[in-house]
């Protein structure tokens, strides 16, 4: 299982690295690392979605080289025996997106989790915070990188045809439809030809927290076989993929998330 819950991380917050990874949409108008250092969960260390990506490229939150990957982990401290716990503080539950660069990068699934319910859960239950700032030691992490668990445009657009992978497209239906513009500008509106509408939000609660098995089973069965692990993740900018690769891992757990890191913002490209 790739969640813990609020009561689990209390217990065990000493024995574990924890990173707040929040992340919002363009049009929210809200600074998560301003947020982080007046609020966090003790012993967190910040991880920045958007400093910690691709910085060469104008596509967003694309994975950056294994080199820097490893300079980015070795400087928050992490090592690679290390079980990691991820939060967000985000409608968007990005910290899914972490957790997914972590796998890709070699760090065993294993010891890859995300708390259940975020900060809003742990706040809501009158846990600890502090503003207080972790002091960091430098590691040595070193990654290996699980090619495979990327999809690039050229194989997406060869899938078209071929359809070998089901594509899995984790946007809202009034996107997927082309019903209401893109956030980002220059982008048309629309979906991947044959690609599948499951939109995030429906594999989560009003609280930020997971479903259980048994509803993201009945969800996922609707549309693919969940033994399958021909199944490609992707949205507008390879955030909320993550979402669902996670939903479905927790149903599929031989499954490991496999994105199309462009996604919309490089597929719709004008």
């Amino acid at each position: 299982m790739s969640l813990v819950t609020t009561e689990w991380l209390e217990k065990n917050i000493n024995e574990i690295k924890l990173l707040e990874c929040s992340w919002h949409m363009p049009s929210i108008s809200r600074d998560p690392y301003e947020e982080f250092l007046k609020d966090h969960i003790k012993g967190s260390i910040y991880f920045d979605l958007e400093k910690y990506s691709d910085l060469e490229t104008d596509l967003p939150h694309m994975l950056p080289s294994k080199h820097r990957w490893e300079n980015i982990v070795s400087g928050l401290g992490i090592k690679n025996n290390d079980l990691i716990i991820i939060y967000d503080n985000s409608d968007v539950l990005s910290a899914c997106r972490c957790w997914y660069n972590f796998i890709y990068f070699g760090h065993d699934p294993k010891l890859v989790k995300i708390l259940n319910g975020g900060f809003k859960k742990w706040k809501r239950e009158n846990r600890k915070t502090t503003s207080e700032l972790l002091k960091v030691s430098k590691s040595n992490y070193r990654a290996i990188e699980t090619k495979y668990l990327v999809k690039n445009k050229q194989e997406i657009i060869l899938n078209t045809d071929k359809e070998k992978f089901k594509v899995i497209d984790a946007r809202s239906k009034d996107r997927f439809e082309g019903k209401v513009a893109e956030p980002r500008a220059n982008l048309k509106s629309g979906s991947i030809r044959n690609s599948i509408c499951l939109p995030f939000k429906e594999v989560i609660n009003e609280d930020n927290t997971f479903k259980t098995a048994e509803e993201i089973s009945s969800i996922f069965l609707k549309i693919i076989d969940i033994k399958s692990d021909k199944v490609v993740f992707s949205c507008g900018s390879g955030i909320t993929a993550c979402v669902l690769a996670l939903a479905y891992s927790i149903v599929n757990n031989k499954y490991l998330p496999v994105i199309y890191d462009g996604s919309w913002a490089e597929y719709g490209k004008i």
